[in-house]
C-alpha cells in the first residue's frame, strides 16, 4: 500500500466560525496529521486549498515511509470537490489513493468507520468530491458525530460546537482518526477496518 502520493483531505467550513464545529472533524484530524508531519500549512499554487506536504513514518527502518499530502479546502463545505480534484490532478493521484476524513451522522459519537467507496449520505462535502472527482471510488475515513438531539435541526447541529462532555473525549477522537489514516497508508483497507470501525 506504499505506492505512489496519498491525498488525505480533511472537509470542513474555513475560517474561525466555523472552527470548533461538528462538520468541521476533518480540519482537526488533518491538524493533528499536520503536526505528526512537523508541517506547516502553506496555500496551494492553485489558490482554493492549503497543504502539507511530507513523509509518513517508514514501517521499515532506514526507509522512508509514503508520501502523503495533507489538504483543506478554501472553499466552503458544498464545494470541496473543485479544489480536491485540482490538487488530484497537480499531484498525480488516483481516487483510490484519495481520503476523505469527515463527520458523520449515523455514527455515535466516538466511533468510526474506515471504508472505500459508497454513497455521500447526504454529506455535502462528499457529493461535491463525487461530482468533481467523476467518481465514488476514494476512501472515507467516518468519524461518528450522532445524531441531533430532540427537535434540532441536522443543519444546525452539524454547525454547532461539540458540547462540553464531548470535548473532553475529542482529543482521542482526534488522535485515534489520525491512527486510522497513518495505518490505512502504510498497512492497507482491511486490516485498518479490522482495528478502526468500531
Amino acid at each position: 500500500m506504499t505506492d505512489g502520493v496519498w491525498l488525505v483531505v480533511g472537509l470542513g467550513n474555513p475560517g474561525p466560525t466555523y472552527a470548533g464545529h461538528r462538520h468541521n472533524i476533518g480540519y482537526l484530524v488533518t491538524d493533528e496529521l499536520a503536526n505528526r508531519l512537523d508541517g506547516k500549512w502553506r496555500a496551494h499554487k492553485s489558490g482554493r486549498a492549503d497543504v502539507v506536504e511530507g513523509r509518513l513514518r517508514g514501517t521499515t527502518p532506514g526507509v522512508p515511509g509514503p508520501r502523503v499530502v495533507l489538504a483543506r479546502s478554501r472553499t466552503y463545505m458544498n464545494e470541496s470537490g473543485g479544489p480536491v480534484k485540482a490538487l488530484a490532478t497537480f499531484y498525480k493521484v488516483q481516487p483510490d489513493h484519495v481520503i476523505a476524513i469527515h463527520d458523520e451522522l449515523d455514527i455515535a459519537f466516538d466511533t468510526m468507520r474506515v471504508k472505500l467507496g459508497g454513497g455521500d449520505n447526504g454529506h455535502n462535502g462528499l457529493k461535491s468530491m463525487r461530482s468533481s472527482l467523476g467518481t465514488g471510488d476514494f476512501h472515507r475515513v467516518r468519524v461518528g458525530i450522532g445524531r441531533p438531539p430532540g427537535r434540532q435541526e441536522v443543519h444546525d447541529f452539524v454547525l454547532s460546537n461539540f458540547s462540553s462532555t464531548e470535548r473532553k473525549v475529542l482529543p482521542f477522537v482526534v488522535d485515534t482518526a489520525a491512527d486510522a489514516i497513518e495505518t490505512l497508508i502504510t498497512e492497507g483497507l482491511e486490516k485498518t477496518q479490522q482495528r478502526f470501525n468500531s
